[in-house]
């Protein structure tokens, strides 16, 4: 493994090793991405092999601009165009029918294909130095945390992975907003850097919200975006009762919440979380990296406002919450 700076020689070498069939890490303004070369299904297979991610788990294929869009996708709506004039670059995938050179093993299977185009210039310069569509996940063990730095690459991947390249730390730090576009009206599979008001700004009005069937997405597991130590969302009013239960048990505690402890809180590590939605994101998942270093018996978050807002926050702290399946 070699970690790489950002210059034009470095990216030119993780091009070279993206040719070749191997494993890149590469950052986006969402999260670090675990890239691999979308049109070669044994490249692409290397990606959950090093994930130990499901097989029927689609990933999305970042592409350098959207004039690409029907290199990988056919019967593009109009609508497609719409959004990714208004948002491309930018944290927002598309669904859409997949084109028919595109491997199955991109798709999970599917007849769909999830395509967007980063806004980090980063990842540009990689898609365009390497000249097609990468494949990449966030570069971290499936269903865990995914990474906003390279350090956290490297902590996680650093012994499967041919490059990781390091462009800083991502700014926007939650996964890109999903909006399946295969049905009658767009739905929004996964919620993300961009908001429902973002979205119906182009679309007219709010995305739908799936219902059962439709296509798989990447993030949408009950449980994913997980630390290894257990966390719990609750009210701002209830977390000195939760955090005395578990203290007074003989148990250790940490809290990221909206404002500082209320007086002494020994032996409880306490983090003060930004009060913005966006600046919220933009830290959330290193700060539940950092957590897990801290070695605590339980991580007491408290919950954010409910607001529309704040909706992708919620989708990651209540998956990251859900109880972890049993293997």
């Amino acid at each position: 493994m070699t970690l790489l700076g950002p210059g034009p020689a470095d990216v030119r070498t993780a091009a070279e090793a993206l040719r070749r069939g191997g494993l890149v890490a590469f950052p986006t303004e969402t999260v670090y991405g675990l890239g691999a070369d979308a049109s070669d299904s044994d490249a692409v297979a290397k990606i959950f092999a090093a994930k130990g991610r499901p097989a029927d788990h689609p990933v999305i294929v970042h592409l350098g601009a959207a004039d690409a869009l029907t290199d990988w996708a056919q019967d593009v709506p109009d609508v497609a165009w719409a959004l990714a004039e208004r948002f491309w670059p930018g944290p927002l995938t598309l669904i859409l029918r997949r084109g028919a050179h595109v491997p199955l093993a991109v798709t999970g299977g599917q007849d769909t294909v999830g395509l967007r185009v980063p806004a980090h210039p980063v990842a540009l310069d990689l898609l365009t130095e390497f000249g097609g569509g990468l494949a990449a996940p966030s570069a971290n063990r499936f269903g865990r945390v995914s990474p906003t730095t390279a350090a956290h690459v490297l902590s996680e991947l650093g012994t499967v992975v041919d490059h990781v390249v390091d462009g800083g730390p991502c700014t926007v730090g939650l996964e890109s907003t999903i909006l399946d576009l295969t049905g009658n009206r767009p739905r929004l599979l996964r919620p993300g850097g961009l908001t429902r008001a973002d979205l119906s700004e182009v679309l007219g009005d709010e995305p739908q919200t799936p219902q059962a069937g439709g296509p798989r997405a990447p993030g949408r597991l009950e449980s994913h975006y997980a630390p290894t130590t257990p966390l719990q969302v609750v009210p701002a009013d209830d977390v000195g009762a939760v955090v005395r239960a578990c203290t007074t048990s003989g148990r250790t505690a940490a809290v990221l919440s909206l404002a500082p402890p209320d007086g002494e809180q020994p032996g409880v590590r306490w983090v003060t979380m930004p009060n913005g939605s966006r600046e919220y994101g933009q830290v959330l998942y290193a700060r539940l990296r950092e957590a897990d270093t801290w070695r605590r018996d339980l991580l007491v978050v408290e919950r954010p406002p409910v607001t529309p807002a704040w909706e992708a926050v919620h989708d990651r702290l209540g998956r990251a919450a859900a109880d972890r399946p049993t293997t």
